[in-house]
């Protein structure tokens, strides 16, 4: 399930009509933008009761290309983790 940015911010300015629709992009964009640096730096992202997101290196390898079996050098990156909570898991999976 993907979110896109326009939806979450047409919902919030449902739910909120006394927030301008201008105000809501930029606190969406503000947020989006820190939650982003903050991963750049290593630190990790935490929503109470939602979710938490971190970034980890992944060590540098050797893989193959499993078509040719060539063995090619793969350097060092970050990915991110999303870890969802309990409750949240649970809301989602219910049948409606």
């Amino acid at each position: 399930m993907s979110v896109v940015k326009s939806d979450l911010i047409k919902e919030l300015s449902n739910n909120y009509p006394n927030f301008l629709r201008r105000d809501l992009v930029k606190l969406v964009d503000i947020i989006l933008e820190e939650m982003q640096n903050s991963l750049k730096r290593g630190e990790r992202v935490e929503l109470r009761d939602i979710f938490t997101i971190e970034s980890r290196i992944q060590k540098a390898r050797i893989s193959r290309n499993p078509k040719t079996n060539e063995k090619i050098n793969t350097p060092e990156k970050k990915t991110v983790l999303m870890k969802i909570s309990k409750e949240w898991s649970k809301k989602i999976n219910e049948k409606i």
